[in-house]
């Protein structure tokens, strides 16, 4: 009996010594991860270094979301795709895990270079036929397109804004119409931003401050030609989104399109801001 009661009271004591050494509870596994994925598809102006996509990803989404920036300098809807970055686009939205992917696509400023026979694309026939052929490629792996409509350049003439873009701009709208895509009309939003702020303060979105002479012609509201590359060049600075520098190292360029890293976070929030709007299951994940 007494043997009896002993290894009653061994097997009593047991747990309450190993809870009193701190052992650890039962394990369990974690729910599963519910997250989302943003592609960004664009050309310098998205691009990191110089357009408002690093800001976005960097800044304006929570943990759920991955944010992959593909935007490349100097890229139109024709380049994109004849160099194979469009390939690595569908691959990245194939990837499995996510409950969804979203792809922007912004591209048009180099779709009008004519002397770049690589890049240039008809406004009225060949552009919107590159737009719709990347929103249904992009359907196609599960994913959900959201058109973007090109970024303004900050050119004015007599104080009046001249959106170079606005035009390429409709036609986005129009396919956005009619495949029935959401769309973020960053070139309106971004166009009354700068008209707002006028020549002078809108100097302050570019990659460096500008010459004095730049700042003087724009105090009387019509900005500065630029002068164009030096002969020879194999590629423009600012096409390039300022890759021209040494190894590890970025070289910046003052002009009227590309952003430093204020017209990066402001033009980033407003994107972030319509994102929420047309696609507002992620609204609680984007940060304005």
């Amino acid at each position: 009996m007494k043997a009896i009661l002993r290894i009653l009271l061994l097997a009593l004591a047991t747990p309450l010594t190993a809870l009193a050494q701190g052992a650890a509870p039962a394990r369990a596994d974690a729910p599963p991860l519910s997250g989302f994925k943003i592609v960004l598809v664009g050309d310098s102006t998205m691009a990191p270094h110089s357009g408002w996509g690093g800001a976005f990803c960097a800044h304006h989404v929570k943990w759920r979301i991955t944010c992959v920036n593909l935007a490349r300098g100097a890229r139109s809807t024709r380049s994109f795709r004849s160099e194979g970055a469009w390939d690595v686009a569908l691959g990245e939205m194939k990837v499995p895990g996510y409950q969804e992917v979203y792809v922007l696509i912004q591209l048009g400023h180099n779709d009008q270079a004519r002397h770049k026979p690589e890049r240039w694309t008809d406004e009225a026939t060949e552009y919107p036929d590159n737009l719709r052929r990347f929103v249904q490629e992009t359907r196609a792996t599960g994913a959900v397109p959201i058109l973007v409509t090109p970024l303004t350049r900050r050119e004015f003439k007599a104080g009046k804004l001249e959106n170079t873009l606005a035009s390429w701009s409709g036609q986005v709208r129009k396919v956005a119409a009619e495949l029935k895509v959401p769309l973020i009309d960053l070139n309106a939003r971004s166009a009354e931003l700068v008209q707002q702020l006028g020549p002078v303060a809108s100097l302050e979105f570019a990659q460096l401050a500008p010459d004095a002479d730049v700042t003087a012609a724009a105090a009387k509201g019509t900005t500065l030609a630029l002068p164009p590359s030096p002969p020879g060049a194999a590629e423009d600075t600012a096409e390039r989104g300022g890759e021209s520098g040494a190894r590890g190292q970025v070289k910046p360029k003052f002009d009227y399109t590309h952003l430093g890293p204020k017209g990066a976070h402001t033009f980033a929030a407003l994107v972030a801001e319509d994102l929420g709007k047309v696609a507002p299951e992620l609204g609680a994940l984007i940060i304005p």
